[in-house]
């Protein structure tokens, strides 16, 4: 049979638990804020629900922007509880892997799962196991989710974020080319901001118009294996396996410090608690890492990157303490800036003990 792809996305997942969590915010604008502790209002936003979203209030942007959009209504502003939306995003994604062979994490908020021997490769039946699983996650955890199926993990993924919230899009097999063609290139998982200002500047603007670009010229500008995932991925082939090892490759943290600085142990002690966070979500998800990044920020917000690749996997916290250290003073011997923000990030993440599902 040929593979059917289901991809669930929880509807700004935060927001919502928090919603859920206190019924007196239902209604309300409710922002979900990453503070830096620099002031009362520094840092940014992590999730809005869309009674924020009319007012233009997204992930991402500043939270004295937020505060300015939504000024004169009853908007709430909260600060992030990741331990109470891990521990629901385990029991959704535990309950969405019961519906299909392969089950692959893709972020706290969503999973992609095969649904090809459960649906016995009919998308009608594969709808139906999708509301099945919606209502079964409504039962449960009060939440609403958005479901793309296609026949690849690239399409459904896509499809997910079609129709939102609460919503469920099936593109079958003769109608991904239809699907995708209007859609701009940035909306394919992978192309950042960058890569689709290069692509629109040479008038690839749709995904119609980067299926019918020149080969040579993608395989020029991005190399030959970026050029042949960006001629696959309009097309929407995407043969990667559903799964841990297929999955996520690379987990970070990123905080805004209460002062610039280049002090060594200062940023050590600043991202003492980001080290911790990675460790205790490689320890929950059973993954270790075979690569080790930082990233620095500095003033005038330039940013500077270094990354190691280690001997071996590991998911130890002290290892990864100990690269980043020696990471971030070779950035700090290599400029005379200050810094502001400061990052860790784990690569070439890998299932522990050959575990094919997150549970």
């Amino acid at each position: 049979m040929d593979r059917i792809v289901l991809h669930l996305d929880i509807d700004y997942f935060f927001a919502q638990v928090e919603e859920n969590d206190r019924p007196e915010f239902k209604g309300k604008p409710v922002v979900v804020c990453v503070y830096s502790g620099r002031d009362e209002t520094s840092g940014a936003v992590s999730t809005a629900n869309y009674e924020a979203r009319k007012y233009g209030v997204r992930a991402g942007v500043p939270i004295k922007f937020a505060i300015a959009r939504l000024k004169g209504t009853n908007a709430v502003f909260l600060p992030v509880r990741h331990e109470r939306y891990s521990e629901i995003s385990q029991g959704v994604m535990q309950t969405v892997s019961g519906y299909g062979e392969k089950f692959g994490y893709a972020s706290v908020d969503e999973g992609a799962l095969d649904i090809t021997k459960a649906s016995e490769g009919d998308y009608a039946k594969a709808g139906r196991l999708a509301e099945k699983l919606k209502f079964e996650i409504l039962e449960k955890f009060r939440l609403t989710c958005s479901v793309g199926i296609g026949p690849s993990p690239l399409v459904a993924k896509i499809a997910s974020d079609v129709n939102k919230p609460n919503g469920l899009t099936i593109v079958r097999p003769q109608e991904v080319e239809a699907f995708l063609s209007p859609m701009g290139v940035g909306k394919i998982p992978g192309i950042g901001n960058k890569s689709a200002e290069f692509l629109e500047s040479g008038g690839i603007r749709t995904i119609e118009d980067l299926r019918n670009a020149d080969p040579g010229m993608l395989v020029e500008s991005f190399g030959r294996k970026t050029g042949a995932w960006l001629m696959n991925a309009a097309k929407g082939v995407d043969e990667s396996e559903i799964g841990a090892e297929g999955g996520q490759k690379q987990l970070s943290r990123i905080k805004t410090m209460k002062q610039d600085t280049r002090d060594l142990e200062t940023l050590m002690r600043e991202t003492a608690e980001l080290a911790d966070e990675l460790g205790a979500e490689l320890r929950e998800r059973r993954l270790s890492y075979k690569a080790v990044g930082v990233m620095l920020v500095d003033e005038s917000l330039k940013a500077y990157s270094k990354a190691r690749t280690l001997s071996h996997p590991s998911e130890d916290v002290f290892e990864l303490r100990k690269a980043s250290r020696e990471l971030f003073a070779q950035i700090i011997s290599e400029t005379g800036a200050q810094f502001r923000r400061a990052g860790l990030r784990v690569d070439r993440l890998e299932s522990r003990e050959g575990q094919q599902t997150l549970f």
